[in-house]
């Protein structure tokens, strides 16, 4: 995980939607192909599902995993409030009194990794630090980092609190149609000696190819609350990006999925993909990609048709 002395698998285990649309006993078998398979990162937060799913894990860490095979992360300062809207928190009280919470649902006495959810234009960066400084000091969190920050934002957290000290990691969503952090925030991450924990590798489903010729009744694009999560992604530059990778599993005999996964693995700095499934056997195509080692050609091919637009003063 960057410069630290943390590792994590390649792949890490999202588990947004335990505990709401993913129940124990489907959890217990993700979990369990997941480990199988020599996983080890474990990718939860607080507002996921409103505390349900560090629950769900905290049941199957007593009895599906030892809790020494697992690298937890969780993530505090975004809360859920009526009707979906998000409400930013992360001072020193609400932070710490967040991560309580979290052992206790987990059920254990740290985690590996805890980060910042989100940045708050309310509460001063240095509080927030303090806080993740404290988690550290007190063995209640490992490591600590940031997630969903800008890249003059990571800068700043590193600044006031360096890899040394126990901030290792940036967690952002990054895809072949969600390029921004190429920008500044890899960049800074490189610098910084942060890791990179990618969320929504497949471009929440849409590299799938699924959504291709409309939207299945059993995917995310269809579910109630999380269809605005995915339409943003359905749009004519998405669909040529999509096309793109279809065209290359083609080739190269595999999967929409293997080849997503498979480009964004082998990204510089970036040190895991946190995949999310439905069902065991979504992982376990997901999990396929390790297999996958894409010629020259086709990341090219595959970097030319989803290639952020860069201006000054990124582009010079």
């Amino acid at each position: 995980m960057g410069g630290s002395g943390l590792t994590v698998s390649r792949l890490g285990l999202g588990t947004m939607t335990w505990g709401r649309d993913t129940d124990e006993h489907e959890a217990a078998d993700q979990l369990t192909t997941f480990l199988d398979a020599g996983g080890t990162l474990l990718d939860t937060a607080a507002s996921y599902g409103a505390g349900r799913s560090e629950t769900v894990i905290g049941q199957l860490l007593r009895g599906t995993a030892r809790r020494d095979d697992v690298v937890v992360c969780t993530k505090a300062g975004l809360r859920r409030q009526g009707g979906g809207d998000r409400r930013f928190d992360t001072s020193r009280r609400a932070m710490l009194a967040a991560l309580d919470a979290s052992l206790r649902r987990l059920g254990t006495e740290h985690v590996d990794l805890w980060l910042v959810h989100a940045w708050s234009d309310t509460t001063p960066l240095e509080e927030t630090i303090s806080a993740l400084r404290a988690a550290v000091d007190s063995g209640r969190a490992r490591y600590v980092g940031i997630s969903n920050y800008a890249g003059w934002q990571t800068a700043r957290a590193a600044g006031l609190l360096p890899v040394a000290s126990g901030l290792v990691a940036t967690e952002v969503e990054y895809s072949l149609v969600q390029r921004g952090i190429e920008r500044e925030v890899l960049p800074a991450a490189r610098a910084l000696g942060l890791g990179v924990l990618a969320w929504s590798p497949l471009g929440r489903g849409v590299l799938t190819g699924k959504y291709r010729t409309g939207t299945p009744a059993d995917s995310r694009g269809a579910s109630p609350h999380l269809s605005g999560f995915v339409d943003q992604y359905l749009d004519a530059a998405s669909r040529r990006i999509v096309d793109a990778v279809c065209t290359a599993a083609d080739g190269l005999g595999c999967s929409p999925v293997e080849v997503a996964l498979a480009w964004a693995r082998d990204r510089a700095v970036v040190s895991s993909l946190l995949v999310g499934a439905r069902t065991s056997a979504q992982l376990r195509a997901s999990l396929a990609s390790e297999r996958v080692n894409l010629p020259r050609e086709i990341t090219l091919v595959l970097d030319e048709v989803s290639a952020p637009r860069l201006g000054y003063p990124e582009r010079r």
